[in-house]
């Protein structure tokens, strides 16, 4: 079976070039991300008449038998089926993909088919690291090696110190151009009580300090958020008829994510390994006559010496 590496015309290019998946950091991932943030690092509490509590977040947007099953888990509803009050929703309401925010790799690059050429035009180097094992077999080896007509040219020793920086192996990591886009959210937060409000509304203007933003994160995916300074209130306490009192704001928050693959019509993003060569040989051509030794044993002085 042919390798997919072949057009590259080197030997065991399998071995040299390397791709790994990773999670993909979609719209489910970026929703997630908040959702949980807003749910599990916040956990807001207020008291009730069952003492002091955190209060559920539910996501508006999930599928109906699934949103009944974890009010149910929660115990969020009555036993008419009526949401209890203190709740938070949180819901995506729109998306945007905005030209303005960008990376430091904002071009548009077209992909170019799978291989090499994907490797260098569509995707960004990541991050490199030195490979210690390969470059100490390189190093070693130089180092063991004995050269001239007659073998008497090098140490022929191993881990014998050289002068100047040795060949060196190279691992260089690209990932994919993310794509980015802003996200906005509305967080809904309804109570019974005006205090109730209170405790809930007071963190999402003092937990981020006098910055307006913080960071969420999911699968290792981390992204920004902001929340906006307005935050709108409503109530129904002129209403005297038989509705429950309720009191409601409402609170926009922004979040700046990026795309990377993954689902029904993407390719699961990889980080693709890459290796550098260290040495590269040119054979020589030799001729019968007037050929000069590459290596001569001996100078004018007698000291042998090493023609590269």
């Amino acid at each position: 079976m042919p390798s997919r590496y072949d057009f590259t015309e080197i030997k065991d290019a399998d071995g040299i070039l390397k791709e790994v998946t990773f999670m993909p950091s979609n719209i489910e991932n970026i929703d997630t991300a908040l959702y949980n943030h807003i749910k599990d690092e916040l956990a807001l509490r207020t008291t009730t008449n069952k003492g002091n509590v955190v209060v559920p977040v539910l996501w508006v947007a999930g599928e109906r038998a699934h949103q009944i099953k974890n009010s149910r888990d929660q115990d969020i509803r009555d036993a008419n089926g009526i949401f209890k009050l203190p709740l938070m929703t949180v819901e995506r309401s729109s998306m945007t993909k905005d030209p303005a925010f960008k990376g430091t790799w904002q071009a548009h690059m077209p992909d170019f088919g799978r291989g090499f050429h994907r490797i260098a035009r569509v995707n960004i180097p990541a991050g490199r690291v030195i490979n210690q094992q390969k470059t100490s077999n390189f190093t070693n080896a130089f180092s063991a090696r004995k050269r001239g007509v007659n073998n008497n040219v090098g140490r022929g020793q191993s881990n014998f110190p050289r002068k100047g920086p040795g060949p060196t192996v190279y691992q260089t990591i690209y990932q994919p151009i993310p794509i980015w886009v802003n996200a906005t959210y509305n967080l809904r937060i309804r109570t019974e009580y005006v205090q109730q409000m209170n405790d809930l509304i007071q963190p999402f203007y003092t937990f981020t300090g006098q910055a307006n933003s913080f960071f969420v994160t999911n699968e290792g995916h981390r992204y920004e958020a902001f929340v906006e300074g307005d935050i709108s209130y409503s109530n129904n306490i002129t209403n005297y008829g038989e509705e429950e009192r309720t009191y409601i704001s409402d609170i926009k928050i922004k979040v700046l994510g990026y795309l990377m693959g993954d689902g029904v019509n993407d390719p699961k993003p990889k980080f693709t390994v890459v290796e550098n060569f260290v040495e590269v040989k040119i054979p020589r051509e030799r001729v019968i006559v007037g050929d000069i030794n590459t290596f001569l044993d001996e100078d004018e002085e007698g000291k042998g010496f090493y023609r590269e």
